[in-house]
């Protein structure tokens, strides 16, 4: 949609609103299938301006991408108060909102799409993880981070991106669900790497410590419980 007044800007108010107007529309259509004059129109200018500020796509692109980076790793800053299961719900609350927001553009990015397989999109999907896999370690009080809770955290990340991708394909589960699952998911992977290293077990006694009976750990638990065997009457 276009401005339909043209507005005057500085140099930097006006790469500034080029990238904002990419971003949306990368996010709504696979990057490649987006035009410059596409850009142009939705900014409300004419190409030969748009490449006066971005020598072509592909740099654009790339602005956007650091742009969406610096929003992903956002997603992940959370205080550090209150039950961890809460902090990490409110967490994959905001990581859902930026795919469903972003969908189609994050699913070019994380599959790997024409556009989106240059070093620039590669070196942004680091940076993002990095970011996230800092935060999750921060919350749980750990500054250096043993091996195995290195691999649980890792695994966790790659694991919300997989379900935000499959989730965007048909959206057959409730996203809600989906988000409480995550969370469920790092405690189990937790547990599991628990039950072979003396370090992850404590790991997981502070993550359930101060976690309330009806926060997210705590309804795991609860879930599981109701279905152990029931030891038979006497």
């Amino acid at each position: 949609m276009t401005t339909g007044v043209r507005r005057r800007m500085g140099v930097e108010q006006r790469r500034d609103q080029l990238i904002s107007v990419a971003l949306g529309l990368f996010g709504r259509r696979s990057p490649e299938d987006v035009s410059i004059d596409e850009i142009a129109e939705a900014a409300g200018i004419s190409r030969p301006l748009v490449y006066h500020y971005f020598p072509g796509k592909q740099s654009l692109y790339e602005a956007a991408l650091r742009r969406a980076g610096e929003q992903l790793a956002a997603l992940f800053v959370e205080p550090r108060e209150g039950p961890l299961g809460a902090r990490l719900l409110r967490v994959t609350h905001r990581f859902f909102d930026f795919v469903e927001d972003h969908g189609p553009g994050f699913t070019a990015l994380m599959r790997g799409g024409p556009a989106a397989g240059s070093a620039a999109a590669g070196a942004m999907i680091d940076g993002v993880r990095q970011a996230a896999y800092e935060q999750i370690t921060a919350h749980l009080g750990l500054a250096r981070p043993g091996p195995r809770m290195e691999l649980v955290v890792r695994s966790w990340i790659s694991l919300a991106e997989t379900t935000a991708l499959l989730w965007l394909d048909g959206r057959q589960l409730a996203r809600r669900e989906l988000e409480l699952q995550l969370v469920h998911d790092l405690a189990a992977l937790a547990a599991v790497s628990a039950a072979y290293d003396e370090e992850m077990a404590e790991v997981l006694r502070r993550m359930l410590a101060d976690e309330p009976a009806d926060g997210p750990f705590g309804d795991l638990v609860g879930r599981l419980t109701a279905l152990a065997p029931q030891p038979a009457a006497s």
